[in-house]
């Protein structure tokens, strides 16, 4: 194998595999990247078993081959080499020869043939718009469970048919569920996937790389879950199991309704949760006439309160929150008035943001006891 490549060309690919490359794994070859120079490109491929993405970029190839290479010390090694044509050379022993300019370079490689196999990309199942996909990631990724235990919990359910997008998150506390109406030609009947959270990292970091036009090619074997992005495609292993009826906690009777401005609740919400417990980060609300009262106590630094005047003609009723759960929500919604929903003090809270009229987006939060 030899071949050279523009650095900017190489660097660009190089940083899209990192999220994939396994910093401390116990198999060597997934800390490497796998190099395929055939034709007038370079194929870069990295894995964890888990996730895959593979990329190419062009190059001038001397000689065909393929050979892997330590992936973070390359890509440090690159950013650190001046705009120049870099030259790649596959030496005995697996070694990799790299020239920039008058510097010579001698990496320690891996034999090839210890590169798992990828599984092939099947034909097309649907084309999704890029910015439709990563509005949605953005809208639910922060609501998926971080405990390893909840397997079916520690990704998104994504639900596709003719008409629709859906993508519901949930950790058992709160539910993010996010709707766009949405023309998928081709598809032969509805689709539902759990698609893993690093998944959805990777996928929102293409779908910004690829630009607001670009389509995904979605696709799906027994096993995996493919995102096509031109030249590059992404393979995850699915997740298996049952997601939550997601439907059955949808709130229906929430009869208490408070409109709020979104940058208004968000700039009380930090202040106030300052002083709050820094385990449980939880917050009272109180709905009355005078409007929406948001306190916060704990025996280490204080207590705080602030009064949101609003109009608010129901009930008084107070509920406690975790803090971070809203300011989560808040922070993907858009600017805007922000519908807050209430039934009573046990039941289930849920927001809406007003002014994205184009998603159905819906935020639900288990209330806690303060």
């Amino acid at each position: 194998m030899e071949f050279s490549v523009k650095k900017f060309d190489l660097l660009d690919e190089l940083d899209l595999t990192q999220g994939v490359i396994e910093r401390k794994t116990t198999i060597p070859i997934l800390s490497n990247l796998l190099f395929e120079a055939k034709g007038n490109r370079l194929s870069i491929t990295a894995t964890d078993l888990e996730l895959s993405i593979r990329t190419s970029c062009e190059a001038k190839v001397k000689k065909e081959g393929a050979g892997t290479i330590p992936a973070k010390k390359l890509l440090d090694l690159v950013r650190l080499l001046p705009e120049e044509e870099i030259r790649f050379k596959l030496l005995d022993n697996n070694w990799i020869q790299i020239v920039c300019d008058r510097k010579t370079y001698k990496m320690v490689g891996m034999s090839k043939d210890n590169f798992p196999t990828l599984p092939p990309f099947p034909s097309t199942q649907v084309k999704i718009p890029a910015k439709i996909l990563h509005e949605q990631i953005a809208k639910t990724i922060f609501a998926i469970s971080q405990e390893e235990s909840r397997y079916t919990l520690n990704g998104a359910l994504v639900v596709l048919t003719p008409a629709t997008m859906t993508m519901v998150a949930t950790d058992g506390h709160r539910l993010a569920m996010v709707e766009i109406p949405q023309k998928l030609t081709g598809l032969p009947g509805d689709v539902r996937v759990l698609v893993p959270k690093k998944a959805m990292t990777e996928v929102m970091r293409m779908c910004d790389k690829a630009g607001d036009d670009a389509e995904v090619e979605f696709a799906q074997d027994e096993s995996h879950l493919f995102f096509q992005f031109g030249r590059r495609l992404l393979s995850a292993r699915k997740l298996t199991g049952t997601f939550p009826n997601y439907e059955a906690v949808l709130p229906r009777d929430a009869n208490k309704t408070i409109v709020l401005e979104r940058s208004e609740l968000q700039d009380a919400l930090r202040r106030v949760s300052q002083l709050a417990d820094q385990r449980s980060h939880a917050v009272k609300f109180m709905l009355s006439k005078e409007g929406v009262e948001i306190s916060a106590s704990s025996p280490e630094y204080g207590e705080a309160k602030e009064t949101i005047e609003k109009e608010f003609n129901g009930e008084t009723i107070s509920i406690g929150f975790n803090a971070q759960y809203l300011l989560d929500f808040l922070a993907a919604a858009a600017d805007g008035p922000i519908s807050v929903e209430l039934k009573d003090d046990q039941s289930a809270g849920q927001m809406r943001p007003m002014a994205d009229d184009s998603s159905r987006y819906r935020y639900v939060v288990m209330p806690m006891r303060i």
